[in-house]
């Protein structure tokens, strides 16, 4: 190795040392700006971007200590509204995602020393999202770059090839454009034009992807009016749902009131009404008033009402249900859906015997939300409806199940009270907007005190009631029967991504360091 070898080498290792730590922290930081508060869709490209120059020509220790402290950077403040739970809540769950960005350093250093690094880089991406998103206890999958773009061109990818797809373009976008910059310095200009085009492809290519905007027969009618209540909260906060039966008043109310508003014919019969996720913490299975309040409601909109519920598990008294149950204004509680994805530390205590002598808050969950088998597809006046709760709507399994049993139009019922005043709702309806594209069906949300909306196929919103808000929407919603070509591949897509990571991993690994790869990847760094 020559002096001037040396010399070259010395000064990148130097300059990495100071330049990389900052601009990985940047990157996150950028990322977080896709998302709301702010919710600028151009940044997780940005974001990807800088955090793949700053891993560019890392070893494997270095690359997970650059992709943890990007991570962190963007869980960070992504997740602030876990303060709500507690600073510690929130600092664990930020570390924990934050864990498998390192780990997506860890391999984006090695996959671009492989030639075409540009595509594997994306591959480690998504295969980052689909693990964090499943493991352990199910996985967290907040955050992921797709669900920041509903406002974007990106986003439309998700018809053809679901919210991995959306991901995966997002990072070959950010590192193709990288990547005809080095070529471009490195005075190769066939690679450069070939990134470059690619580019191109991936910025103009999402405009010709034509979303569905109307609805179709194929199951049923083409559209059905449906209304949402949203009847608010006493309180916010930890204690939003202490007071139990003046939710359920709330929401009573309020349907009472869309009852008098049906009658004098100030908006149309709507098919059946959506209550939110807790509207009923008072089991109406056991609790004569509640049962009677709820089916007086259900009479008054002269309609079935999809009521959000907590009751007991039968012969189980150290288990409770999170459902949605279908009361019929004559026949009273029919079809059902128990949530099948419960979020542990929230609605179930993993290792509670060993956890909760150290952790206080827990005494707050005196009982594990037992999770649900069967998806919720449900028939609600004559609707075939596809029923998710709350954060379930992440859970790409979830959302797969309720379309492959032929779900029409996507129901969800959340409770986003605890997090009032925060970004969480707002983060939430973006992912809402996203299935809606991804499916092609409309979203019904409906929420104790916000956000509630009325979600058209193309995830543009119709109708909404922002926080802190009372009342109820009503709208012909546009029903689907026709599935998305992402609906059809379902995982397949997600699987092929995952191989476009995990096998140039295996492929770098395995082969020796050999000193070109280490001068080539110190190369770009100095370039």
């Amino acid at each position: 190795m020559s002096p001037s070898t040396i010399e070259v080498e010395s000064t990148v290792t130097r300059s990495s040392r100071w330049w990389a730590f900052p601009l990985a922290t940047t990157a996150g930081l950028t990322t977080f700006l896709a998302f709301p508060p702010v919710g600028w869709a151009p940044a997780a490209v940005v974001g990807a971007g800088l955090l793949v120059v700053a891993l560019l020509g890392a070893g494997i220790r270095r690359g997970f200590l650059l992709g943890f402290l990007g991570g962190l950077s963007l869980f960070l403040p992504l997740l602030h509204w876990m303060t709500v739970v507690g600073w510690d809540a929130w600092v664990l769950l930020s570390a924990f995602c934050a864990l498998w960005i390192g780990a997506a350093g860890s391999a984006i250093a090695l996959v671009t020393r492989v030639p075409g690094w540009p595509w594997w880089v994306a591959g480690v991406w998504v295969a980052q999202e689909a693990l964090r998103g499943r493991v352990p206890f199910g996985g967290f999958p907040w955050g992921r770059l797709a669900y920041s773009q509903p406002d974007s061109a990106l986003g439309r990818l998700a018809y053809l090839v679901g919210q991995p797809g959306v991901s995966f373009a997002a990072v070959l976008l950010a590192s193709a454009l990288i990547a005809a910059v080095l070529a471009y310095r490195r005075r190769d200009s066939r690679s450069a034009l070939v990134w470059v085009l690619l580019s191109a492809a991936l910025i103009a290519g999402p405009y010709l992807v034509r979303l569905p905007v109307t609805g179709d027969s194929i199951g049923g009618a083409p559209s059905a009016v449906i209304s949402a209540i949203q009847g608010g909260t006493p309180q916010t906060g930890m204690g939003a749902m202490d007071v139990r039966r003046a939710v359920l008043t709330n929401h009573v109310q309020q349907t009472l009131e869309l009852g008098r508003q049906i009658q004098q014919g100030e908006v149309p019969q709507p098919a059946f009404v959506l209550w939110p996720e807790n509207a009923s913490d008072i089991d109406p299975f056991t609790d004569t008033a509640a049962a009677a309040v709820i089916a007086g409601a259900a009479r008054a909109v002269n309609a079935p009402i999809l009521v959000g519920a907590v009751v007991d598990v039968p012969d189980d008294p150290s288990g409770i249900w999170n459902l949605g149950v279908v009361w019929d204004p004559v026949d009273g509680p029919g079809e059902r859906y128990i949530k099948t994805h419960p979020v542990p530390f929230g609605e179930y205590i993993p290792f509670r015997d060993l956890l909760t002598g150290f952790i206080g808050r827990f005494d707050r969950i005196p009982r594990d939300f037992i999770p649900g088998e069967v998806p919720g597809n449900l028939l609600i006046g004559g609707v075939q409806v596809g029923d998710v709760i709350c954060f379930e709507v992440a859970y790409d399994d979830v959302i797969n199940r309720i379309m492959d049993g032929g779900a029409r139009v996507i129901t969800v019922q959340t409770n986003n009270a605890t997090y009032q005043n925060s970004a969480q709702p707002t983060q939430q309806l973006f992912i809402e907007r996203m299935r809606a594209i991804e499916t092609g069906r409309s979203v019904i949300v409906a929420a104790t005190s916000g956000i509630s909306a009325m979600i058209r196929p193309d995830g543009s919103v119709a109708e909404s009631l922002g926080e802190g808000s009372v009342g109820s929407l009503t709208l012909a919603t546009q029903l689907r029967g026709e599935q998305s070509p992402s609906a059809r591949i379902g995982a397949l897509a997600e699987i092929l991504m995952l191989l476009l990571g995990l096998g140039p991993i295996l492929w770098a690994a395995s082969r020796p360091t050999s000193s070109r790869d280490v001068d080539a990847s110190r190369r770009r760094v100095d370039t």
